[in-house]
């Protein structure tokens, strides 16, 4: 087991002002513990502060590509998470450089710097195997992580909602100003959406004690849905009734293709996450026999998706937000 860490003990979180990173800061500083935050951009992570008692969470600047920084964010941790991902490349910002050598970075700086305890978060899916860049670079993060800090947990979620997510609130987005919403494969692969608050509790967890050394965890929701259930949910929290229709694989990767010289942000999809939406993305067989989910990490029961996706789709609403008052 990896020893629980004093609750005055110094917490390095990577990537602590996104999405997922401010729930960490926050379940981290509920605990007691001091937090650094390291971001790329410590002048926007202000709202961090509020999250803990003055002076308990600081923002430094540090970014993965540069070691040297990495190493400045972790003297004196005692723990590290390592938050950081990206879900399309761009420019400097590719697979390679973050998933992996960024990991690589980090995870040797943290041994340097004397910290016990480190926590990588992966994805479920992340495979060498895998016909996705991002899945391929998710499994060699984890490898390297591994070889420079033999002892980290490694944490695989399956897709993560909450209020900031880039999944729900991007279709709800959608389904305003497009008569259709997009079934990509048919809408057949499975997915077992977890709840942000939960992904923060379990990495929380790990400082408590609750984790074995170099073991790997996988995160799921208490429920499993289709492509095309998820998209029905989209249209029942947002009092919409957009036609679900189907996107064969090969009209996804064409319309990828021909959208590739577009910015991310206004791209619908990019060949590679075409090709991740060809796997299933729920906890494995093997986790669930070992132990290695949600509860093992004290996330019991973990939250599902109609107790907080409808809420923050209501603003998607034709009749405005609110509108079930006026009803």
């Amino acid at each position: 087991m990896i020893p629980p860490l004093d609750k005055s003990s110094l917490i390095t979180v990577f990537g602590g002002s996104g999405f997922v990173g401010r729930y960490v800061v926050r379940a981290l500083a509920r605990r007691g513990f001091r937090i650094r935050a390291a971001v790329r951009r410590p002048d926007l992570a202000g709202h961090l502060q509020p999250m803990g008692a003055v002076g308990q969470i600081h923002a430094v600047q540090a970014n993965v590509r540069f070691p040297e920084s990495v190493a400045a964010a972790v003297e004196g941790a005692d723990g590290v998470v390592n938050l950081v991902a990206i879900l399309a490349e761009g420019g400097e910002q590719t697979f390679d450089a973050i998933h992996v050598e960024g990991a690589r970075a980090v995870a040797h700086a943290a041994h340097a710097a004397g910290a016990s305890t480190l926590v990588h978060v992966s994805a479920i899916g992340a495979d060498p195997a895998s016909q996705s860049a991002y899945a391929r670079t998710k499994a060699a993060g984890e490898a390297a992580i591994l070889e420079e800090f033999s002892d980290a947990a490694i944490i695989r979620p399956s897709i993560i909602f909450g209020p900031e997510d880039e999944f729900f609130n991007r279709f709800a987005a959608m389904a305003q100003t497009s008569p259709v919403l997009p079934a990509v494969g048919g809408g057949r692969t499975k997915f077992q959406p977890v709840y942000v608050g939960d992904v923060a509790q379990a990495i929380a967890g790990v400082f408590d004690g609750r984790a074995d050394a170099a073991a790997t965890y996988e995160l799921g929701g208490p429920e499993v849905f289709t492509f095309r259930q998820l998209l029905e949910r989209v249209n029942s929290y947002t009092g919409r009734n957009r036609r679900i229709v189907t996107l064969p694989y090969w009209l996804a990767k064409l319309q990828a293709f021909v959208t590739s010289p577009l910015p991310n942000a206004l791209r619908p999809i990019t060949l590679d996450q075409v090709r991740l939406l060809q796997t299933d993305n729920v906890v494995s067989e093997q986790a669930r026999e070992t132990g290695h989910t949600l509860a093992a990490l004290g996330v019991t029961p973990p939250k599902a998706i109609e107790t907080v996706v409808p809420a923050y789709l209501e603003r998607f609403n034709p009749k405005g937000q609110y509108a079930h008052y006026r009803s």
